[in-house]
């Protein structure tokens, strides 16, 4: 009888997802342990493989909405291994060129499986299911990506780069041209779980919270001045960049260890004082915004602060975030700046009571000690939950964050 797979429970509150893709066609033989499909919920995305060898059967379709639990491909034991009887004719064959006696398309099957490996990961049966998924709905054939992962494989960042180039330098990949050839002026697709979630998420926000916005500008000089002349020996050092994150992490960190009401939570009619500094980092991805926490912020250095949010970006890129991942922030940090942002009121992260938004890098003419000058500038936007945090301690939190960014040097001494 064949086994049954069902979709395993990925987290809790989790009852359903979505079948994302199925990496093995439907009859194609599989072998433990190899991916079968991709189940993507509202929160992840996640890899299922084959618990046995044998012949795959898909019961549902690439897109169907699926539960926890429900069977949705069955596995054939008894079936053969169609490649079983490979080794023989290629025993064959290399007995016939040793003894002269093969014809021309005889060798040339023998020289086939050999292959250079820059070579690997452009058939369709060495990509990931990530990037298989990836080519195959955008139409880009593998053999036309330089893959960048060991011995030449294609990762998914590889497929979203060469998307990237496709989309600036040819004006038929836009979506009004697009619609245009197929004579349709409207699309219409199912909205993501992830995305459902983000705006289930986004409006509890804006319904449940007494949520206001403070803002304030700072100097970032100082921090420039740093890393340029820094960065070389902290990248030779570190085999990280020094970004600016790590330090508005740091200046973070350190105005809630003096503002401690915005590192609490409410929890029915009792606040909750956290006395630890999981925050939050927010990372773009194509599915929609995650979330990945910076564990002990506190005790991290410059260094391992960046090599963790270099990791999650990595993670998130490739669709391997996982709910542990996302879970237990007190505090998050949001940059719009990278997109261009310069003025935004960020929306709060429940049940966190404070999120801190960066915007866009902006040279603009300032007053110093009675004289006009140009320096680098950046607007700060930190959105609180009133019914926690007042507005004295909220722009007394965001003028510390202004104090320890522009002047860094009061982070080493902790002062």
């Amino acid at each position: 009888m064949p086994i049954e797979i069902k979709v395993p429970s990925v987290g809790e509150s989790i009852t359903s997802g979505i079948l994302g893709v199925w990496s093995k066609p439907d009859g194609s033989y599989v072998k433990t342990g190899e991916p079968i499909f991709e189940i993507e919920t509202d929160k992840v995305t996640s890899e299922i493989v084959a618990e046995s060898s044998g012949q795959l059967k898909h019961l549902v379709k690439a897109g169907d909405t699926v539960k926890i639990g429900q069977v949705v491909a069955s596995i054939d034991e008894k079936a053969k291994a169609p490649a079983e009887t490979e080794p023989k004719k290629e025993a064959t064959t290399k007995k016939e060129v040793a003894n002269g006696t093969v014809t021309a398309p005889a060798r040339t099957a023998a020289a086939a499986p050999v292959a250079t490996s820059s070579a690997r990961g452009k058939n369709a049966d060495d990509l990931s299911p990530a990037v298989r998924y990836q080519t195959e709905e955008k139409g880009i054939d593998p053999a036309s990506i330089k893959g960048t992962g060991k011995d030449g494989r294609i990762l998914k960042g590889d497929v979203l780069a060469v998307e990237n180039v496709e989309k600036t330098s040819s004006p038929s990949a836009s979506p009004k041209q697009a619609s245009a050839s197929t004579g349709e002026r409207t699309s219409r697709r199912k909205m993501t779980p992830l995305r459902q979630k983000i705006a289930a998420r986004l409006l509890s926000a804006q319904q449940e919270t007494a949520h206001l916005t403070t803002f304030n500008e700072v100097d970032l000089s100082n921090i420039i001045a740093l890393r340029t002349k820094f960065q070389d020996r902290f990248v030779k050092k570190y085999e990280t960049k020094l970004g600016f994150m790590s330090f508005f992490v740091k200046a973070v960190v350190h105005a809630l260890q003096i503002v401690p009401a915005i590192n609490a939570r409410l929890d029915g009619d009792e606040v909750v004082q956290n006395h630890f500094y999981d925050l939050g980092v927010a990372i773009s991805t194509e599915k929609g915004l995650l979330v990945p926490v910076v564990r002990d912020a506190d005790k991290l250095s410059f260094a391992e602060v960046e090599k963790t949010i270099a990791a999650y970006a990595k993670k998130a890129r490739d669709g391997k975030i996982t709910l542990t991942d996302l879970e237990g922030g007190v505090f998050t940090i949001t940059n719009g700046g990278v997109f261009g942002s310069l003025l935004s009121t960020p929306i709060l992260n429940p049940p966190q009571c404070g999120i801190l938004g960066m915007h866009t890098i902006q040279d603009r003419p300032v007053a110093i000690a009675g004289r006009v000058e140009i320096r680098p500038m950046m607007y700060l936007a930190l959105t609180y939950d009133h019914r926690l945090v007042d507005g004295r301690e909220a722009v007394t939190f965001l003028a510390h964050i202004k104090e320890v960014v522009e002047n860094p040097a009061a982070v080493l001494l902790e002062v």
